[in-house]
């Protein structure tokens, strides 16, 4: 297991927005086709993967995002990490039903809320986001800023934002600068 050292980025609160780094969260990048792959993922994680376009499934301690039709992200809370990602590995990597990939240290996920969520979004990002914010646990890939980025509408006027790291920080002072103008 990799030490990851998060960036510095301080919680901050504007009219209507509360933007704050959401870490330490373990993300893995899961692939695979079989029936097997998704019957082992659903045992392993107690959650089922989302097979519709853009959507998420989640339960008290798993998040599924959709990325592609054999392709998603798992998220969550750093309890038990060795244990979950194990299990995943030698259950689907080494029996070949799929692929399994610790991502941590690759995606930042900040956490942006409040009533003017999708209005600081909208602002730099050609994605319409007029169907998505009218349904929780969306899920899409977009440009914010011209970096690449995940979104996932958690609740209402509430998304989890994941970003590269070497972008994390400058994306950071952007919806900062951003938001103070809104």
């Amino acid at each position: 297991m990799l030490n990851i050292n998060f960036p510095k980025i301080d919680k901050k609160t504007f009219n209507d927005l509360e933007i704050s780094l959401a870490e330490e969260k373990i993300k893995i990048n899961i692939r695979g086709k079989s029936k097997d792959f998704f019957t082992k993922v659903g045992k392993i994680t107690s959650i089922i993967l989302p097979t519709e376009a853009n959507t998420s499934s989640s339960n008290e301690k798993f998040n599924a995002l959709w990325l592609s039709p054999d392709e998603w992200m798992i998220y969550f809370d750093g309890k038990d990490t060795n244990k979950v990602i194990h299990n995943l590995f030698n259950e689907i990597s080494k029996l070949n039903f799929g692929a399994i990939t610790e991502i941590s240290d690759h995606w930042v996920c900040f956490n942006i809320k409040g009533r003017k969520t999708f209005d600081l979004l909208s602002s730099s990002s050609p994605f319409n986001f007029n169907s998505f914010k009218k349904n929780k646990n969306n899920v899409t890939q977009t440009v914010l800023n011209h970096t690449d980025v995940i979104i996932h509408h958690k609740e209402v006027d509430d998304v989890n934002l994941f970003v590269r790291r070497s972008f994390a920080e400058d994306l950071w002072l952007w919806i900062n600068d951003s938001a103070r103008f809104l």
